[in-house]
């Protein structure tokens, strides 16, 4: 049977000890606990909305005249991705990231009606970026109660 394992011969002709093949250690450590699992999938999830927010002007058509409609999906959709990114770079997450997120989400859903003041929104943009609004504030607090459970639990 063979193992994965490397091996190294001792010097002095005693049995060989094994040695992980990997020999530096990992910075990040794949959480344990449900706590931790929840807040890396809000936090995959916050980052997967983000980048269709931000990508969705391609895909759908939000204004029939004009770009600002094209312009705040953008930059609201890398910024939710980015926060998302930084969310799952710590191990503790990001509160007033994910706070951020929150906010985020919010200018998702009120942003159509004050753009529509200007140049007519389409009624794509409404559902797709109500939908992706409501994900972000659903998953934003998730996030921050997977660390308040976190911090509480210490």
């Amino acid at each position: 049977m063979a193992t994965p394992l490397p091996r190294r011969p001792e010097a002095d002709g005693a049995s060989p000890r094994v040695v992980p093949a990997a020999s530096g250690t990992a910075d990040y450590a794949v959480p344990a606990s449900l706590r931790g699992i929840g807040a890396q999938a809000a936090g995959v999830l916050g980052l997967l909305t983000g980048v269709w927010v931000a990508l969705s002007p391609w895909f759908i058509t939000l204004q029939y005249q004009g770009g600002n409609a094209t312009a705040v999906d953008l930059i609201c959709g890398l910024a939710a991705a980015a926060a998302g990114a930084f969310a799952l770079a710590s191990p503790r997450g990001f509160s007033g990231l994910q706070l951020g997120s929150l906010l985020l989400g919010i200018w998702l859903i009120i942003s159509p009606p004050i753009l529509d003041h200007k140049h007519p929104i389409a009624h794509a943009m409404y559902w797709s970026n109500s939908f992706s609004g409501g994900a972000l504030i659903a998953l934003a607090a998730a996030g921050l109660g997977f660390a308040a459970l976190r911090r509480t639990a210490r």
